[in-house]
């Protein structure tokens, strides 16, 4: 076998593996029995302190606080922290308006103020944990973060307040959808977040990898104070950071299949852009872990493994884009010169099996998902969920722009974060007085 043989056997290989493992991922959420914890009753009572952070939230802030002041219950009390980091929009306002005791509202000013997400919810962490600790409750409070466009399912409380049954779990992390998806772009993130990671996130619950994300993540107040003052740090993705301390600490994180929290997706490809670029940047801090988990000896060879894929995948993945739009640029300027470009492109009869393995390998993988958000779901028509499919591959794209520019920014230190803009909403109704 010659070297161009050889070359073009492996990026068939590398054509295929792509399709291949979508489908592996897409059939296991349909063959692992729906995970979900024990039904534990009221043996384990716990309170919910639902912090916001809010940044010129004016927007969707009141719709937000409302949303989490009804998922309040008679086994899952809720009060509800809103960090005003400083908005000089209508935000204060806006909040000034919710008449409720069980909203508390902490403004902080400049120069305290806009320093990052994680600042935010660290002054918000300390506030509810001079609280729990003067009321002997710090055993019984669990934290959770919801972001300014956040919505909460409701009943989701119960469930997580089962996982949390479990002495070992430290931490629960929900499912996220999009509620404006209307918009094919938002539509593209929907799928991303209720389908590919969805099904990622089952996956790391079997191994006992599950990371946390920036909205709906719920940890036990005992655990963050395991992590001193400032349980969530600096970093641009400090969601991810906190999850990894967590797992390092010798805790479980579950994954809450039904329990789900809605958010807005971004129909601006710039400023999709800008917070995927953040999200990079924060995935590459946080390479710095690599070392710990290497060391840590209570976590498995099975699962290192799969903390290595999910940290180190999103820096393959820009590199082997350029690889494979340089390959479909060399196939289509071979098959207009007809020149094979010493054998790496197929002409004449076998033209066109390869530009059909092309399109299969680059198409498939989208209406894969796309035909798993259709069954899985049922909320959109199948015409649309195959056309965002068709779409996928070009949100790829945009993730593997975003992570180069995360390369380039983090490599010239230009770590400055950026906040996600927020579109206007419709008044949804007033919580319901609490009990």
């Amino acid at each position: 076998m010659n070297d161009t043989t050889q070359f073009a056997t492996f990026m068939l290989l590398l054509l295929a593996f792509w399709p291949s493992y979508n489908l592996v991922l897409a059939l296991f959420v349909w063959w692992r029995p729906k995970p979900g914890p024990e039904d534990q009753g009221s043996k384990h009572p716990l309170e919910y302190w639902i912090i916001i952070p809010a940044l010129n939230e004016e927007r969707v802030v009141a719709n937000t606080v409302r949303s989490a002041l009804a998922l309040d219950g008679a086994r899952t009390p809720v009060q509800v922290v809103v960090v005003d980091d400083g908005s000089d929009d209508r935000t204060p306002h806006v909040l000034a308006q919710i008449e409720d005791h069980r909203l508390h509202v902490i403004r902080r000013e400049p120069p305290n103020a806009r320093k990052g997400k994680g600042e935010a919810l660290n002054h918000a962490f300390q506030y509810v944990r001079d609280i729990a600790v003067s009321e002997g409750k710090t055993h019984r409070v669990v934290i959770g973060v919801i972001d300014g466009d956040g919505r909460g399912a409701p009943g989701m409380l119960s469930e997580i307040t089962q996982y949390f049954a479990e002495r070992s779990v430290g931490a629960v992390q929900c499912r996220v959808r999009i509620h404006n998806r209307g918009d094919l772009l938002a539509f593209l993130q929907d799928l991303e977040f209720s389908c590919v990671v969805d099904a990622s996130q089952s996956l790391r619950d079997v191994v006992g990898t599950v990371g946390l994300g920036g909205n709906g993540q719920f940890v036990r107040l005992s655990t963050l104070m395991r992590l001193g003052d400032a349980p969530w740090s600096a970093c641009l993705v400090e969601d991810l950071e906190l999850g990894l301390r967590i797992h390092l600490d010798g805790q479980r994180i579950r994954y809450a299949t039904r329990a789900t929290i809605t958010q807005q997706g971004l129909v601006d490809v710039k400023r999709l852009l800008r917070q995927r670029t953040r999200w990079g940047q924060g995935n590459l801090q946080c390479l710095s872990y690599v070392p710990k988990l290497l060391r840590a000896r209570h976590i498995t060879s099975i699962a290192l493994i799969e903390f290595l894929q999910y940290l180190l995948t999103p820096w393959l993945v820009a590199p082997m884009t350029l690889v494979i739009c340089a390959l479909l640029g060399l196939n289509v300027y071979g098959q207009i010169t007809q020149d094979d470009v010493f054998g790496l492109v197929a002409i004449g009869p076998e033209a066109w099996t390869s530009m059909l393995l092309w399109a299969g390998a680059l198409v498939l993988p989208g209406l894969l998902w796309g035909l798993v958000h259709r069954l899985k779901h049922g909320d959109e028509p199948l015409w649309r969920a195959l056309l965002v499919g068709l779409a996928y591959p070009g949100f790829l794209i945009l993730g593997s722009v975003s992570t180069l520019r995360a390369l380039f920014r983090y490599f010239t230190g230009r770590n400055m974060w950026a906040k996600t803009e927020r579109l206007a909403e419709e008044p949804v109704l007033k919580a319901p007085k609490a009990a």
